[in-house]
């Protein structure tokens, strides 16, 4: 049974709910501090997130922080309801005249409209996953292909003979989703670097010992996302790995395999930082994982807004491309990563 928007917010741990209510008002609702009046001469910045999930909660934090010492009201929305709600948001910021906004596109191709009108309006970049066919003026994030081919690596240690391998993702019409992606098949395959390549999501690819036998999409639904992992392990008895490429992925995958009794036995490739992937690197359920940066997803997005919003217009490189790289975690740095994780989420009093 769908919930309803109350319920879902309901059913979410308090640091999700909590960051996610701003977002989640309607247009003609009471304002929020990004959509409210500005008091005085003080910016109104905004950070878009593509959906709700912990990652986003880390964001969320380094959107606070920024704010605060950059001197800007900054607030983090996150679309329950995928493309329409985002493009609601956009549209209502616009309308109340914010100062700049930073967006990660659910759709680029079919949102390049909705984007280039805010490009007009106001200083527009996007963090996480790009729309480089649009108008912003920069992307905040990682190379999400090199980034897929540092997951791959990670299956390829955790199967050094060889093996067939599943892979778990959100949505594949994001820019990020489909290069990640990619970089994790031909990194895994043992090819040549190409950003532009594609394999179907539905075709089984095979080379040097190892099988991807295909892509599962969930379209950010927690349920589906984990009958997927079930259905997997049911099909396919013989599966030596299963990969999940957004932050929520993971966490399922380990619950379908702890349910089979399979943790260990079925190996398990992440990418993020959720707790529940960090415990399993930890544990050795979760042979690695690869993390961005979203606490810096988040600061840089408003101190570059922040700059933007002033006239500072030098900001913004030649490239149009701010690099924060990703990185893998495996048991040997997990604990030393996590910790920085929680003093930069919850700061020590």
């Amino acid at each position: 049974m769908k919930l309803t928007k109350r319920e879902f917010l309901a059913s979410l741990p308090l640091p999700i709910a909590a960051a996610l209510l701003p977002g989640c008002k309607p247009s003609n609702g009471p304002a929020d501090s990004a959509a409210a009046p500005a008091a005085g001469k003080r910016k109104r910045v905004a950070f878009v997130t593509n959906g709700v999930a912990s990652f986003w909660t880390i964001a969320a934090a380094g959107v606070k922080a920024a704010g605060e010492k950059y001197d800007v009201d900054a607030s983090t929305l996150m679309p329950v309801e995928g493309i329409s709600d985002q493009k609601r948001m956009i549209e209502d910021l616009l309308t109340r005249g914010i100062d700049g906004i930073a967006v990660s596109p659910i759709d680029p191709a079919n949102q390049r409209d909705i984007l280039n009108e805010a490009a007009k309006r106001t200083k527009l970049i996007t963090h996480d996953s790009d729309a480089p066919e649009s108008d912003r003026l920069l992307y905040i994030g990682m190379d999400n292909y090199k980034a897929g081919r540092l997951c791959g690596e990670l299956v390829r240690e955790s199967m050094p003979k060889g093996g067939s391998v599943m892979l778990f993702i959100g949505r594949l019409e994001q820019d990020n989703a489909k290069r990640r992606r990619q970089g994790v098949i031909d990194a895994i395959l043992g090819r040549t670097e190409d950003p532009t390549r594609f394999d179907p999501p539905s075709d089984v690819v095979s080379a040097n010992g190892f099988k991807i036998v295909g892509t599962l999409t969930d379209q950010f639904d927690r349920a589906k996302g984990k009958a997927n992992a079930e259905d997997t392990l049911a099909k396919f008895p013989d599966i030596g790995c299963m990969v999940g490429m957004f932050a929520y992925n993971p966490p399922l995958l380990l619950e379908a395999l702890g349910q089979a009794n399979k943790l260990g036995v079925v190996k398990c490739v992440a990418f993020d930082e959720d707790d529940a992937t960090l415990a399993g690197v930890k544990s050795g359920a979760v042979h690695g994982t690869v993390v961005q940066n979203p606490y810096m997803y988040g600061y840089k997005s408003v101190e570059i807004l922040a700059e933007l919003a002033r006239g500072n217009m030098g900001v913004i490189p030649p490239s149009k491309f701010m690099d924060i790289p990703a990185r893998q975690i495996r048991k040997d740095n997990v604990d030393e990563f996590w910790a920085d994780l929680k003093a930069k989420v919850v700061p020590a009093n």
